[in-house]
């Protein structure tokens, strides 16, 4: 059973600001007992994913936590395992984890325990900052980070499920879109911060953000727990192996899950190409010179969010379809761009502001990429397949992404621009295939 707690006032008035939704009537494919509850559960998911996108950006793998290891002296190769380990990690388990969540009526407590995990292990990394260097801080960091993506998978696989059910169809993108903007905020004050030498730049204050950002989650984890919820179907849940086989059944059932996951595989440009952007941007030094630029680049991809994230997920409202394609369409060209500057103006991208502006668009890009696949799949499954639907295609991502390691060897080989004209490409590619998605939004 649910309990039911009414909402305030004010979550009352703020849902109805950012839904237009003043008498709280919108209810599209959420249970009807859920209706009454929904301005409340909005702006519950609103705070709680506000503030893991926060502490996301304060530990920030691509960034922070690279700069971290880096200053500690942790060797290149560990510090190369962070984007995989966070990415992979947090995919690969969803499709052996889903049959154990499907099997719980009451899923919320599986994102709140996910949260808490993450938050202490995230405060570990900024205490073993403290007290270890060279190697042993390298691999103990790529450890606790280990532990927090795979923590990051079970709630990832639960999220799009209890977001199914407490929030309608027509307000989805606009949470998470919210969400967003306001972590954003947040996360830009942090570069901004060090920017301008606020916040110094030393291993003892960024451990004191990355504690910070562990009790963020541990502050989600309180307030997601609060969410009413309705119990949900429990079919489908039980042996991993048997539950695998059948969720990879499902790839043959349906051909607009077969292209959607095609296409999202073809948009992982947009999150394995800001190193190669930075090292392009290194120049010689690669990636290590322009770590040293930590705050503005942190300023780049906040801005990013604050200016993008919450239209995004407007729009993905209205089609996750052209949301996706207007995302692949803008990565590539930036893309393009990108690697075009860096081998015949190469002189070009050691000026502060080109590389933080090209920084820029690939991350409103894949904020893009983020918020519209993040509302198809979810109103593309429906209430029966959505939890299957995310771990199914999480899986699948997350084997692209471990298989995305071997474009360091091309960057090794043809240096860090022909990395990023290939991605230009691929992105191109997930335009033209994203064509052929449905309009999952509209009725009918």
């Amino acid at each position: 059973m649910s309990s039911r707690s009414e909402a305030p006032a004010f979550a009352h008035r703020a849902y109805a600001i950012l839904t237009n939704d003043d008498e709280g009537r919108i209810c599209k494919d959420i249970p009807e007992n859920a209706c009454h509850d929904q301005p409340g559960n909005f702006m519950r998911h609103v705070v709680s994913l506000g503030a893991t996108k926060t502490a996301d950006g304060l530990a920030d793998a691509k960034l922070v936590l690279a700069w971290l290891m880096g200053a500690l002296g942790a060797p290149a190769y560990l510090i190369g395992l962070l984007v995989p380990v966070r990415e992979a990690g947090a995919l690969l388990p969803q499709l052996a984890i889903a049959g154990a969540i499907r099997a719980r009526p009451i899923r919320k407590w599986i994102w709140a325990g996910g949260s808490v995990i993450q938050g202490l292990a995230v405060m570990g990394i900024g205490l073993s900052a403290l007290f270890f260097e060279g190697a042993t801080a390298g691999w103990v960091i790529v450890g606790l980070l280990s532990v927090a993506a795979l923590a990051r998978g079970a709630c990832s696989v639960s999220y799009k499920d209890v977001l199914g059910k407490t929030v309608s169809k027509s307000t989805r993108g606009t949470a998470t879109g919210t969400a967003g903007s306001i972590s954003a905020v947040l996360v830009l004050a942090f570069g901004a911060a060090l920017a301008f030498g606020i916040l110094p730049r030393t291993v003892a204050s960024i451990a004191a953000v990355l504690t910070l950002a562990g009790g963020l989650w541990l502050f989600a984890a309180a307030v997601f727990s609060t969410l009413t919820e309705e119990p949900g179907a429990t079919e489908g849940g039980g042996n991993a192996l048997a539950v695998a086989r059948e969720h990879f059944a499902l790839l043959g059932q349906d051909a607009q899950l077969q292209r959607f996951i095609v296409t999202r595989a073809l948009l992982i440009a947009t999150a394995l190409s800001p190193p190669y952007l930075l090292a392009v941007a290194g120049g010689s030094s690669g990636i290590s010179a322009a770590a040293g630029s930590l705050g503005p680049f942190v300023i780049a991809s906040a801005l990013a969010s604050i200016l993008s994230a919450y239209v995004w997920g407007r729009l993905s409202d209205r089609s996750s379809r052209q949301v996706l394609i207007a995302a692949a369409l803008l990565a590539s060209g930036t893309l393009l761009v990108s690697a075009l500057v860096a081998m015949l103006a190469p002189g070009w991208m050691a000026l502060p502001l080109v590389p933080a502006i090209l920084l820029f668009l690939v991350m409103v890009a894949h904020q893009g990429v983020r918020l519209g696949r993040s509302t198809h799949v979810v109103d593309m499954a429906g209430a029966e397949r959505r939890a299957s639907y995310t771990a199914l295609s999480n899986t699948i991502i997350g084997l692209v992404l471990v298989a995305g390691g071997l474009f360091g060897v091309l960057a090794h080989w043809l240096g860090a621009a022909a990395v990023l004209l290939t991605f230009a490409g691929t992105a191109l590619l997930a335009a033209f295939v994203g064509r052929g998605l449905e309009e999952v939004q509209q009725e009918g």
